[in-house]
């Protein structure tokens, strides 16, 4: 994994080995990128276990489960529903899209991000799942705090200066060589 991007979890997940994380913190930068939730529970199993699948029949439960599997993902980050900036979100029934607007409104209220819709005709998670959403969030300026201040970035800075200070290799091997020659 690239060395400014963290994984993050739930405080209180329980111990899952899961073939993705549920988000991504992007510390340059500070965006996070949410892997696509649904009403399922975040932390299920692997292979699936059908039990873990009861989910209600209609889209409007659907997306209030899925949209407080959003909520928590979002806080594990220190993110709000007002830090997405962008979405996708893919239904399995285009025609049942007002009930996840109208859901999804009433959770977002006035912000309004950036969003894609997509109709598919089935979801990878589970054939019970009726919608899956993905989102980047913009990160907390604390973030953006701990990257400039470690010792990572303050090293690499000395670095930077010494390496501007220090005449280039060629610049000391021509001099070297017009020593030999006098």
């Amino acid at each position: 994994m690239a060395r400014d991007v963290r994984p993050v979890h739930h405080p209180d997940k329980r111990h899952v080995e899961m073939p993705y994380a549920p988000a991504l913190l992007v510390r340059r930068g500070s965006l996070l990128f949410l892997s696509g939730l649904t009403a399922a529970p975040v932390y299920h199993s692997h292979p699936h276990r059908e039990e873990e699948f009861d989910l209600p029949p209609r889209m409007r439960e659907q997306a209030v489960l899925l949209m407080e599997n959003l909520k928590t993902t979002l806080a594990a980050a220190g993110c709000t529903l007002a830090d997405v900036v962008a979405a996708t979100r893919y239904l399995t029934d285009v025609a049942e899209q007002d009930d996840l607007n109208a859901v999804w409104a009433s959770y977002l209220g006035a912000h309004r991000p950036t969003t894609t819709t997509v109709e598919v005709s089935r979801l990878a998670t589970h054939a019970n799942c009726k919608i899956e959403i993905s989102v980047v969030a913009v990160g907390p300026e604390a973030a953006t705090r701990v990257v400039r201040s470690s010792g990572t970035v303050r090293r690499s800075r000395r670095r930077a200066e010494r390496i501007q200070k220090k005449p280039t290799r060629s610049k000391r091997k021509n001099a070297v060589q017009k020593r030999r020659r006098r």
